[in-house]
């Protein structure tokens, strides 16, 4: 009898070692658990002590990694518009002291014993919501309204640092053809537009305006044009931003020394456009967006700002039946379409990103108080 007991128990281990399916990924999820690199002590951190003061350095523990969680090595983390925002205070974030950034990617060095979709060398970039993964919004794949999410870089600690940890759901191959600072941005200033324009329901042979031609903006153009866009019309007040777009293949309107409103219907033939995105945040620009609408046209706003804006009830909103559509960070089941666009090279980067600086919170500074000036730069990327 104890024969037999002890032949059993050592069969069932022989299976489950050496069976497939399921089994094997568990197995290799206990392998790299127990190859992980060590990783331990501290790290550097650009973070945000308080509203309205600049980003400080400071050494902080390397981020501890819970069972489904994966610890990446920062190669890249982008500078966007709402990071000034958090700096002001205008966007209210913490708890302080935070490290800011949101725009992410790198390394896969450390992960739990539950972690099964990434191993240890992975190149990654990271949705920048953390959530519980089980709750309505987040199972109906809504998680950014989650009762516990947190986005990094803002209610939790970001990707201006050595590492970053998060849940495993948040973190998505990076295919070796996009390069460190391409992952990054691809995290909010690609997928923010995505969201926006896949909420304003954007169908092949419409057209589109973009107001701002910022990160957001220059990403929104390319993505209206891979998403089957007949024409794409980019409004700004910058030369160098509007040049831009027209590279990418878009219709400038320069709305220092013109009316955008009225130039996109002088353009468009007295109809106006399908789509409009609004990624600057002014109560000007927002009210513009869905001013230059045609019938049935739909709005989508997704510039951030603290003030609000006024339309004409009857003649831009109701006798046209137009919509205004709120558009709030964006999904993680949008990031393969996002990194396929980028893969395929529908969506180029290389130009957005006009500047690299080093993981120092002098440069960091700079970076943003540029942003506060709406400068010429389109992407910061911060690589530490």
């Amino acid at each position: 009898m104890i024969y037999f007991f002890f032949s059993i128990t050592w069969q069932v281990r022989f299976d489950f070692r050496t069976c497939g399916g399921d089994n094997q990924a568990f197995a290799l999820a206990r392998e790299d658990k127990f190859r992980q690199r060590n990783v331990k002590g501290n790290m550097r951190a650009i973070r945000l002590f308080e509203p309205g003061q600049p980003v400080k350095f400071q050494e902080i523990e390397v981020p501890h990694v819970g069972p489904k969680d994966v610890l990446v090595r920062v190669k890249a983390a982008g500078i966007c518009h709402s990071d000034a925002h958090y700096r002001s205070g205008m966007t209210k974030s913490g708890p302080f002291p935070v490290t800011l950034g949101h725009e992410v990617a790198g390394v896969v060095e450390k992960i739990g014993f539950e972690v099964s979709s990434v191993h240890i060398g992975d190149r990654v970039c990271i949705h920048y919501l953390a959530t519980c993964g089980q709750c309505h919004y987040c199972s109906q794949g809504f998680e950014q309204f989650c009762g516990t999410v947190k986005m990094i870089g803002k209610f939790r600690d970001g990707g201006w640092a050595d590492f970053i940890a998060m849940p495993e759901r948040s973190v998505f191959l990076l295919p070796p053809e996009i390069p460190w600072e391409q992952g990054g941005i691809l995290m909010c200033s690609s997928s923010t537009p995505l969201h926006a324009l896949k909420k304003a329901r954007l169908q092949g042979g419409e057209t589109v305006a973009i107001f701002g031609v910022g990160g957001l903006g220059a990403s929104a153009i390319q993505l209206a044009q891979a998403l089957g866009a007949f024409r794409v019309y980019a409004v700004d007040i910058n030369p160098k931003k509007l040049t831009l777009a027209e590279r990418f293949g878009a219709i400038p309107v320069n709305a220092a020394n013109n009316d955008p409103v009225k130039e996109i219907r002088n353009l468009t033939h007295g109809r106006g456009v399908d789509v409009a995105v609004e990624v600057i945040g002014l109560p000007l620009t927002m009210r513009q967006a869905v001013q230059c609408l045609a019938p049935l046209g739909r709005a989508a706003i997704a510039g951030l700002s603290d003030r609000t804006f006024e339309i004409a009830s009857y003649t831009e909103l109701l006798g046209p039946e137009a919509e205004i559509i709120g558009v709030s960070d964006h999904l993680a089941q949008e990031m393969p379409l996002l990194i396929e666009f980028a893969r395929q090279g529908k969506l180029r980067l290389a130009e957005v990103i006009t500047r690299v600086i080093p993981l120092d919170a002098g440069a960091i500074n700079g970076a943003l108080d540029e942003l506060d000036r709406y400068g010429d730069q389109v992407r910061t990327v911060v690589i530490p």
